[in-house]
């Protein structure tokens, strides 16, 4: 199965593009671990990740409507990789969370 949800705080405004007639939304999320301690008394720091969300059709629609940078956002969909040449030939790589259901939530 591949399903991933994330709750973070969305990092840019989103970014609208048309493939075809699809509309497609494209934008950066971070989640944030908080920090703990470890059972030895060393401490962990918190830890934010970086994803790259991509939304088709319908929730790109809203996205470009409703969501803007510091959104606060739950999403649940598919991790993709794309891989594709650059212009030096070097195969370049890229995992993206391809949305299925989301969520706006209240800023915080």
């Amino acid at each position: 199965m591949n399903k991933v949800i994330l709750l973070g705080y969305v990092g840019k405004d989103p970014e609208i593009r048309y493939i075809g007639t699809r509309p497609v939304a494209s934008f950066s999320l971070a989640t944030t671990e908080p920090p703990r301690k470890l059972a030895d008394g060393s401490q962990i720091p918190e830890r934010t990740e970086w994803h790259n969300i991509v939304m088709w059709d319908h929730n790109a629609q809203i996205a470009e409507r409703y969501v803007t940078k510091g959104t606060r956002l739950m999403c649940e969909g598919k991790l993709r990789t794309r891989v594709w040449e650059d212009k030096s030939a070097i195969k370049r790589y890229v995992t993206e969370i391809v949305v299925d259901t989301f969520e706006l939530l209240n800023k915080q």
